[in-house]
């Protein structure tokens, strides 16, 4: 296949549906080869929901394939080359194993795509420790396992003399960037995310890896049910929230050509791309010395007056 990922082998983890899938789909189309990774749980982590397939016995027929081996099967169909990987990405051992699928099945790793997560929604007040915990691992030790492994794959290979033209897209997401009430657990995991990946990207440079984030919004599993009336298909027309609108500026991300653009955050959705500017200084006031409580009160409350409005708190 030709197309702007031609030759490049590239690893999307969460691929069996939604989000992930749209990306290993569209990065097959442009030419990659793709490891598709799904654990194949359900819309809170929780196995067995749509856990792998099993072979027919007597005591009852086969299962269908996993979301992972579906959606190989959907890129070979095509005309692509893939392989899944089933592992838990959040553990080291099931990150270690994520890289070596891609070179042990195809001698390369060009791109990594860190997209898994699931939902454990309540208000903070509700939010268990193992809610908490649970969200946490899957997103952002999820991210920094396969980041980890992979980055110490290209440091190797730079080293050797073998410098790569090598990716990270990360998977932030609008709460990351502004809270969303009801998801205390799961916005703090995707700003964390967003630190992840503006440290990634200053500390791997030097080993030829690019390393951006993206906050989409798209209909998928997490979102349909949150935001249902907003993530309906529309009758006829244009679906912004086709989860296969965001694809496109992944995929540009992880190619080649998108050469010198790293540490950056964008904001996707439907047909609208945004570079997000993130925390930058407003309003100052220097006294020069050490103010007092009720002296900080009021110059807080001046620079406040002339600061700009901050953005909504989803679901405020």
């Amino acid at each position: 296949m030709s197309g702007i990922c031609a030759g490049r082998v590239v690893v999307v983890t969460g691929a069996g549906r939604g989000l992930g899938r749209a990306h290993a789909l569209a990065f097959a189309a442009e030419g990659a080869r793709v490891v598709v990774n799904d654990l194949g749980v359900g819309l809170d982590g929780a196995p067995g929901a749509d856990g792998p397939a099993s072979p027919a016995t007597p005591a009852g027929p086969a299962t269908p394939a996993s979301p992972a081996e579906a959606v190989v099967d959907e890129i070979r169909a095509a005309g692509g080359e893939a392989v899944a990987h089933g592992g838990d990405i959040a553990t080291a051992a099931g990150a270690e194993s994520l890289v070596a699928a891609a070179l042990d099945a195809y001698g390369r790793l060009d791109t990594l795509v860190n997209n898994a997560g699931f939902l454990r929604d309540r208000m903070l007040v509700n939010l268990a420790e193992d809610d908490w915990d649970a969200v946490m691992r899957v997103h952002l030790k999820g991210h920094f396992l396969p980041l980890r492994h992979a980055a110490a794959h290209w440091r190797a290979e730079a080293k050797a003399g073998r410098t790569p033209v090598a990716r990270i897209v990360n998977t932030s997401s609008g709460a990351g960037l502004l809270g969303s009430v009801g998801q205390g657990n799961y916005s703090a995991a995707k700003a964390g995310i967003i630190g992840l990946t503006l440290v990634a990207a200053a500390e791997l440079a030097r080993y030829g890896v690019q390393v951006n984030a993206i906050a989409p919004a798209a209909r998928t599993r997490m979102t349909e049910r949150a935001f249902a009336e907003t993530m309906a298909a529309p009758d006829t027309g244009f679906d912004a929230m086709a989860p296969g609108n965001v694809s496109p500026l992944v995929v540009w991300l992880g190619s080649a050509a998108s050469a010198g653009v790293t540490g950056r955050v964008f904001e996707t959705e439907g047909g609208r791309i945004t570079v997000m500017e993130g925390w930058r200084p407003g309003p100052t006031a220097d006294k020069g010395a050490r103010w007092t409580p009720a002296e900080a009160g009021e110059t807080a409350l001046k620079l406040l007056a002339g600061a700009g409005v901050p953005g909504a708190v989803y679901g405020a």
